[in-house]
């Protein structure tokens, strides 16, 4: 989907973008044979991301369901959402963000993306996530609290097979502003795994940034301390004209949980370092953003190669609809040698 012709030239203009750093040959383990959920339960607290003034509880849990669940324990009479593109709401609008609702309008969860992106490469597939609000807490650490909550509960091994899914050939979609997304098969079948190949391009101090990896609990870990980025107007915007806005009138942002970018420096200290080049903006479209667009594919774990630039998250989250929409999801089984 998109303007042929753009995607192209957008492709192009990727091509020609130097690889900051190539984790392409890491070895990864094989791809598990059996789910996983948790063995025990754990909490973690942190200020609102949009009532920061409001103190926000995320509650890990086992769960017997299949897939990643979110359940409003304030909203006692509706269901748990499962995470799926089914249920995304939308995209955000002055606060760009994936939110999932299901059922009664109330019962939505925002800036779920730095959450549910954990399914992919945690190697935890099966998971209730209680929620006291539709506001989660925003950690000065990014993710990392809630990688840490994770590994206080531990692991179970249940009979359950894992489900892989692929698609059979690459599918593009592109979006208006010179971005897109691909997704296409493992590079290689007899050895199959899931490949991120990310590029981002700022007009302020962040730059161009593009890293090549693959998704593992180990990448996963590291890149989870990436924090949202902003420019350093927009958060101007913010603490003025902003204020009118019920959506950032009591936004938690601050200059310890978001990374902000002036047009020549960073107003704070940018993180994940890479042969003295920061890296922190495309480690956390890649990990924190891009992969919980994938972790939307509810009926198995998505294998093959993710080729994205420029994008965020509503062209993320309208190629996993397309999937759908189109039926071009397969068994990894059936592409395997």
């Amino acid at each position: 989907m998109g303007d042929e012709e753009a995607i192209k030239a957008s492709c192009e203009a990727m091509d020609r973008q130097p690889v900051d750093w190539d984790l392409g040959g890491k070895p990864v383990p094989p791809l598990r044979t059996y789910q996983t959920t948790l063995a025990d339960s754990a909490s973690v607290s942190g200020p609102g991301t949009f009532m920061g003034k409001a103190t926000r509880t995320i509650t890990f849990e086992p769960t017997s369901l299949e897939g990643w669940w979110l359940n409003r324990t304030d909203l006692p009479r509706t269901l748990p959402i499962r995470v799926s593109i089914a249920n995304v709401w939308t995209t955000g609008q002055i606060v760009s963000n994936i939110v999932l609702r299901s059922g009664n309008p109330h019962n939505y969860v925002r800036m779920v993306e730095h959450i549910v992106s954990l399914r992919m490469g945690m190697g935890i597939d099966n998971l209730m996530i209680k929620i006291d609000s539709g506001d989660p807490p925003l950690f000065e650490r990014g993710s990392l609290d809630l990688v840490e909550a994770l590994d206080k509960c531990g692991r179970i091994e249940t009979r359950r097979p894992v489900q892989y899914v692929t698609v059979r050939e690459p599918v593009t979609i592109g979006g208006s502003y010179g971005d897109f997304v691909t997704l296409a098969p493992p590079d290689d079948p007899a050895n199959p795994r899931l490949l991120v190949d990310c590029a981002i391009s700022f007009k302020t101090a962040i730059g161009q940034q593009r890293i090549i990896f693959p998704v593992c609990e180990e990448l996963v870990r590291m890149a989870s301390v990436a924090r949202t980025n902003t420019s350093f107007g927009k958060v101007l915007y913010c603490a003025t004209i902003g204020r009118i806005f019920a959506d950032v009138r009591n936004l938690g942002y601050n200059r310890h949980n978001v990374s902000i970018a002036g047009r020549k420096a960073y107003k704070n200290e940018p993180r994940l370092p890479h042969e003295d080049k920061a890296l922190e903006a495309v480690w956390h479209r890649a990990v924190l953003d891009l992969l919980a667009a994938i972790a939307l594919i509810h009926n198995g774990l998505f294998v093959g190669r993710i080729t994205s630039y420029k994008a965020g998250h509503r062209l993320d989250c309208d190629l996993v609809r397309q999937l759908y929409l189109n039926e071009v999801l397969v068994p990894l089984e059936t592409v395997a040698p």
